[in-house]
């Protein structure tokens, strides 16, 4: 079990690259702090927390579920194709994070945010697919940082044998 599970405090997400036939990635538009515009907004991958005992890839493929209204097996998803972790203060929690990005491809696919929690409805205001081009001139800060080059690579066909590190964003 990783360190960051047994520690009090922080979090730990499951999150995918959502990637369609025209090698765009899937982004979700989200206020920085709930209620607060003003603050800004940020661009995120679909994901979220996992539930004790979850491991990373259910988690990946139940987030993709309730925020895109794609169901896959947990078995289908690439991956883990990269991490990021660090300190964080959301207000909300503090502690060390953690996110855990999968991989997966479709032809073409619809949005459907039904599934959003009440969190998710009060800060995320909507989404988008970006070009990797797209995304390395964003005007908006996009999380993870490093996405467009690891886009790039694995639109590329070079898939990471083991996990890319990217920077940690807070």
């Amino acid at each position: 079990m990783p360190l960051l599970t047994r520690l009090r405090g922080g979090r730990r997400s499951a999150r995918v690259l959502l990637v369609d036939g025209g090698g765009r990635v899937l982004l979700f538009r989200s206020l920085r702090v709930m209620g607060r515009p003003e603050a800004g907004y940020c661009w995120l991958t679909p994901g979220g927390g996992v539930r004790r005992w979850e491991r990373t890839a259910r988690a990946a493929a139940r987030e993709l579920a309730e925020e895109t209204g794609l169901s896959v097996p947990h078995t289908a998803l690439t991956g883990p194709v990269a991490r990021t972790s660090g300190h964080a203060d959301l207000g909300w929690r503090t502690g060390l994070f953690e996110d855990v990005f999968y991989l997966y491809r479709v032809s073409r696919h619809d949005v459907d945010t039904g599934g959003f929690e009440a969190h998710e409805r009060a800060t995320i205001v909507g989404h988008r697919w970006w070009t990797p081009e797209e995304l390395a001139a964003a005007p908006e800060e996009v999380y993870p940082h490093g996405l467009a080059a690891l886009l790039t690579a694995i639109l590329a066909g070079r898939l990471p044998a083991t996990p890319v590190r990217l920077p940690w964003h807070h």
